[in-house]
Parts: structure tokens; sequence; C-alpha cells
């Protein structure tokens, strides 16, 4: 039996500006390094128990409790109402504990309760990429105020509030659910409240965004969205949450959370949100496992350009093909049905991959990783789908497979070396490994490990249909 192979390789399926790949770089670092450190995390259990999170609040913000004739006392409980927490690398928080009121038109929350002639105000870009100085620039502020009265309100709702933004990089099918609906889920669940009791307010939440991903933005609330661009009347809420908690890439830490919550509970969150079982039942038997093979075309990069001739090979040992090349118009609703029913997933390192996140428990997963972007891949997809309880199988390809042989001399750090011989590696993660690197797979080797896919695939379909 062929032995699984694990290791590592970029999440942004697009060309990544030397800007971003750079911070990105120091990110990965300190990610490595620090993304379990407890001093980074160690407020998050006790900071999300309260529907009105975070507790934890800035040093500005910590003062004694002041005495019952303490003339200040009834502005310091205005001021106590707003709190943030902005001890964490990856995201800000902040909130306000208790009535308050929008002005979508000043993207401003005012607190709602004694007034005073002193202002207090805090300020977030609600994005949960923190490291990213040029991303979050890009990211509008929204201002939390207490002391003078605010604005009257329109519209009242007697539920809370979870302000986000769509901005950032959303747009990419990766991003989409890395920095917006898995620590959406996160942030929602570590909330004391019943399912769907909430009200979003996006940022840059654009028509064909919310159209397309409709579905599971109904799940989490069952009210409209408040476009926080668009929307020009005041609301009030019972309490607001603004920002994101994400616990790292594409993953979900069951100590970070109230109740022990992994990213197998986002697979099955996604399809209750599509109406499907956590366990598929199918009205027409399967004699092939079907293996699903996303494809790339175009001038994107990451081509398979042998996938016609690997396509026929994994049809003759025994597998029903399907090759699914991801395009905007296409529905998430109509990928998980596909992806969900498959026992098989096959496809380049890039944003497709994400679709994992629909594979059902005990599927294979395979991999192929370019060369030069080992450790990205599996942090971006590896690591998540074994936490997921894929069976992952990871093929790396050789410096023969790469169309790069055709651009450099065989000698070249940029083949036989990128992460330690070419300095300029970060630079050339968009522009080389990316953008300019098609893949033509050896299929001597790469059939080994469609016979150990095809195995397992007949087990598992055995298995659960």
């Amino acid at each position: 039996m062929m032995k699984k192979r694990f290791s590592s390789g970029s999440c942004n399926a697009t060309l990544i500006p030397f800007t971003m790949v750079l911070s990105f770089s120091l990110f990965s670092v300190l990610y490595f390094f620090n993304a379990d450190s407890s001093s980074r995390f160690n407020h998050v259990s006790s900071v999300l128990n309260s529907p009105s999170f975070p507790r934890n609040q800035d040093q500005s913000l910590r003062s004694e409790k002041p005495t019952e004739r303490d003339p200040q006392h009834s502005f310091l409980q205005v001021e106590s109402q707003i709190s943030c927490d902005r001890s964490h690398y990856h995201y800000d928080l902040c909130s306000i504990n208790g009535p308050n009121v929008l002005d979508p038109i000043s993207s401003t929350f005012y607190a709602i309760g004694p007034t005073s002639p002193r202002k207090f105000k805090q300020k977030i870009r609600p994005y949960p990429r923190k490291w990213e100085n040029l991303t979050m620039s890009k990211i509008k502020e929204v201002t939390l105020i207490s002391g003078p009265k605010g604005p009257k309100c329109n519209v009242i709702h007697n539920t809370s509030a979870v302000v986000f933004s769509a901005g950032g990089y959303t747009g990419n099918f990766f991003h989409d659910f890395n920095d917006g609906f898995v620590p959406l889920f996160i942030t929602v669940r570590s909330m004391s409240l019943s399912n769907h009791d909430v009200v979003l307010v996006i940022e840059k939440s654009r028509d064909w965004w919310v159209s397309k991903y409709s579905d599971l933005l109904g799940a989490f609330s069952n009210y409209p969205i408040i476009n926080l661009d668009n929307e020009t009347i005041t609301h009030c809420f019972k309490s607001v949450s603004l920002g994101l908690v994400s616990h790292g890439f594409m993953t979900i830490k069951p100590r970070l959370m109230p109740k022990p919550t992994t990213i197998l509970d986002f697979h099955y969150f996604l399809n209750k949100a599509y109406g499907k079982a956590q366990q598929s039942d199918f009205t027409i038997p399967m004699t092939r496992p079907k293996l699903v093979l996303l494809s790339r075309s175009g001038g994107v990069g990451r081509v398979i350009l042998n996938q016609v001739e690997m396509k026929t090979m994994a049809e003759n040992m025994g597998f029903n093909v399907i090759v699914f090349e991801p395009k905007p118009e296409n529905t998430l609703f109509e990928a998980q049905r596909l992806i969900n029913e498959s026992h098989v997933m096959v496809g380049v390192h890039g944003a497709a991959l994400t679709h994992f996140l629909l594979l059902r428990p005990g599927s294979v997963f395979i991999q192929v990783v370019p060369i030069g972007i080992d450790g990205v891949a599996e942090m971006c997809f590896g690591k998540p789908a074994k936490e997921m309880g894929l069976t992952y199988l990871e093929y790396k390809i050789r410096v023969e497979e790469s169309s790069l042989v055709n651009r450099y001399n065989k000698s070249d750090p940029v083949l036989t070396n990128p992460m330690s011989s070419n300095k300029n590696w970060w630079a050339d993660l968009g522009k080389v490994y990316l953008k300019e690197q098609n893949v033509e797979l050896d299929l001597i080797r790469f059939k080994d490990y469609l016979k150990y896919a095809y195995n397992k695939a007949k087990r598992f379909m055995n298995k659960v249909g």
C-alpha cells in the first residue's frame, strides 16, 4: 500500500501583489511559531461567554470602580459599555454591552444611556487580517461612541448585531471562507444567542456576493442584512459586537470555544444551510466511486497540462470522473451537491480546493502541490482537511513535472531550493510559483496515488453509499 504523504504549500488562487505577499510572509513566520501561544489567545474563552463580548478592555478603558457618590459615576457606566480587545494577532474585537443606535451615514454606533458632555470614542476595522497593514487600510473604520446623545431610532431590533467587513480579499473563494464565513461561524457560535438571533451588519455587502451566498448567510441570521455602505436610516440594537474571531488559517480550535467546536461542525453547518443531512442518502446506487477533478484553464497558472490523460487513467481504474471548473456564476448549492456526493476530490493547490469543506468525513482529498509552495499548501488545506476527518494525500510534484523547467536553468534556486536559496521567494510566490507555473503529472507515479484513493473510496462507498 502506498504510504500517505503529508507536507505543506498559497491560499490565494490569484496573483498576489508583492506587498501583500511580503506581509503574508511575516505572518507565516509568526503563525507557525506563535499561533498556539497562550499569551495570544488566553482571553478568548472568557471573552466569548457573554452575548455582548468582549469584556477585556484596552488599558485606556480600565479604571477603578467609582463610589456611588462619585459625580462621574453615571458617565463611567456609559463609558464601560464600550470595550475593545486588541490583544490578538489576527483580529480586533469591540462591543457595546447594552442598547445602542447605529448611524449608517457616519458608520457610528452610539451607546444609549446617561448622557455626558464628555465624549468617549473607539474605532475598529472589522476584518480579521490585522497583521496586513495595506489590506486593513482599505477596510472602512467603524466608530463606537458614548457620552453625548446619539440620533433617534428609525428601526428597533430586539436582538444583537454582529458587524464585519466583506472587503479585503472577499471575492476569492478561499478568502470568502478563511476571512469571512469560518470566523463568522466562530463568532456567532461563541455568542450566547439562539440560532439566527443576530442581525448581520456588513460593510462591502455587494449584491453579487449576497446573492452567491444567500443560503449560507440565511443560516446565520433570519433578519435582512444591513448594508453599511447603502443604508440611510438609523437602527437600534440590544448590543453590538464588531469584528470577527479568527483562530488561524481555515481552522477552529475547540479549546478556544465556549463549547467544543471544530471545522467538522462547520462542515455540518454548510450541509444544513444547503438542505443536506449530515449523512447523504442516494436515490441511485453507485457502482463506481465518484472522483471530482477540480480543473483550471487559461492563463491563471497551476493548470494540469495532461489532464485528459489523467482523467482517462482514472476512468480506466474504475472511477466515475467529473471535471469541475468553478466559475463565478456557479452557486454554492450546485457545488455542495456535487462535492458532497463524491468520494474523492483531486486538484492543484488554489482557492478552488476550499471545496474540501463540502466533502464528507472519510472522503479522499488529493492536493497536487507545485514546487515552491509546500508550507502554504499544508497550512491552507492539508492541516484543516485532516482536522475534518478526510483521508488527505499530498502529491508533491518533482522539478521535471513543473513548466518552470522551460523558463529556468535546472540548477537555478527557483527550482532547486525555493525557500532557502532564493531570497526573492516571497515576491516570486505570486508571480512565479502561482501564476507562471503549470504542472504535467508523472502519470506512472500519480497512478499509485489513485490506486490508494480508489481502495479507500470503495470502502468508504460501501460503508456510507
